[in-house]
């Protein structure tokens, strides 16, 4: 296929966790909200004159120091972000937000403060450690508003004057849902027997959206949704279609290694991916913004942190209704290694997604960075590829 017009350009955002649009917000006196995990609603921490950004650390080596803080056993994720903190690596924000969706982040950002990583010529600077529920009911949404309330709109207003009423909640959540019209259309070309768009090509798009300020990139997400409806599908170019599922994921080269072995990743859910965490918000006059915002937050999430019936089995009945719905032939269910809340949830929801829905699945853990482990997980990308064909064949499909 002809090469997408932007795509070197969101690439070249990706680098680094410092890109060129974080300098040009900055440089317009916008707040930087750092944060670091899908249960922080988006929307509160991109009000007027705020803008967020999702904690990654591209390209990384050695993770010495942060190892040294944090024991090898903690999430390669975590230990990533600390040894980047370190370095200096997040200077550019002016708070850094965390919720307990694991223990392991907790203490990750908790050494960052403890350390004066960030924010050492800020007066204004805070850290913010916030309780997520771990059941989504009528209690989980009280203590979930709360939270919001106390650990981010409220430091927000009183360190830097942010407006933090209704209405800018509603304004922010427009501005919010632009983008997410804007990547669920360029995602819709997913579902195509001839995909116009790749995997590899979408995850970069996505990636881009919790990487720099929204806003900025609104002009040249549209102008490639435009591109899309013309742009011609190559003939043949996979063996087969699967659905990525699973933890933390700001690695686009795993996709790209999948997309290389012949496996086409048509849809995602992940965190940090555009299923559902691109979903729009919707709200009525009837009801705080708030109050709405966190019930969708917490009732679409499929964070393992909630531990109630309901939500474990419909992280599983979402993932199957994922692939039903892109054509996915089957299923890659990946974690981090050590991170303990998708290790549980992997081993269950890969046992039922391929023996209780039929789907075939590839489980894996893999490093933060694939660098290090590419030869292994290719092979096994490619015996999961083969196996897949071999049990199209013996059904009989084409």
């Amino acid at each position: 296929m002809k090469d997408l017009k932007h795509l070197i350009y969101f690439e070249k955002l990706l680098e680094d966790s410092n890109n060129e649009l974080i300098a040009q917000a900055k440089e317009d006196g916008r707040i930087c909200v750092a944060y670091t995990c899908e249960n922080i609603p988006e929307p509160l921490v991109n009000l007027d004159g705020t803008f967020s950004v999702r904690l990654r650390a591209p390209r990384t080596g050695s993770m010495e120091m942060a190892t040294y803080y944090l024991t090898s056993f903690l999430c390669e994720y975590s230990r990533a972000l600390l040894e980047r903190a370190i370095e200096g690596g997040f200077s550019y924000a002016d708070c850094v937000i965390t919720p307990d969706g694991c223990t392991m982040m907790n203490r990750c950002v908790e050494n960052m403060e403890l350390l004066n990583t960030t924010g050492k010529d800020n007066d204004r600077f805070f850290y913010e450690y916030m309780e997520i529920p771990m059941k989504a009911d009528d209690n989980g949404l009280n203590l979930y508003v709360l939270q919001c309330r106390n650990h981010i709109l409220k430091p927000l207003s009183e360190n830097y004057g942010i407006d933090v009423s209704d209405a800018a909640i509603r304004r922010a959540v427009e501005k919010h849902n632009r983008l997410c019209e804007l990547i669920r259309a360029i995602g819709e070309f997913r579902k195509e027997e001839r995909p116009r768009i790749t995997g590899y090509e979408f995850a970069v798009l996505t990636l881009a959206t919790y990487a720099a300020p929204k806003e900025l990139l609104i002009e040249k997400l549209e102008e490639t949704l435009e591109e899309l409806r013309t742009r011609e599908p190559d003939e043949n170019a996979y063996r087969i279609r699967t659905v990525v599922v699973g933890s933390e994921m700001d690695d686009v080269d795993f996709i790209k290694l999948v997309e290389d072995c012949g496996a086409y990743v048509c849809a995602d859910r992940f965190c940090g991916g555009s299923l559902p965490g691109r979903d729009p918000i919707v709200l009525t006059e009837d009801e705080d913004a708030l109050t709405q915002l966190c019930r969708q937050y917490m009732y679409r999430g499929q964070c393992p942190r909630y531990m109630d019936t309901a939500k474990m089995v419909g992280r599983r009945e979402y993932a199957k209704s994922l692939a039903d719905e892109y054509g996915a032939d089957g299923i890659i269910y990946e974690q981090i290694k050590f991170c303990d809340p998708w290790a549980y949830e992997r081993m269950m929801g890969a046992h039922i997604l391929g023996n209780e829905f039929g789907y075939p699945v590839l489980s894996v853990d893999r490093p933060y960075s694939i660098g290090s482990s590419f030869g292994q997980l290719r092979t096994r990308v490619q015996a999961f590829i083969e196996s897949v064909e071999i049990k199209k064949i013996q059904r009989g499909d084409k």
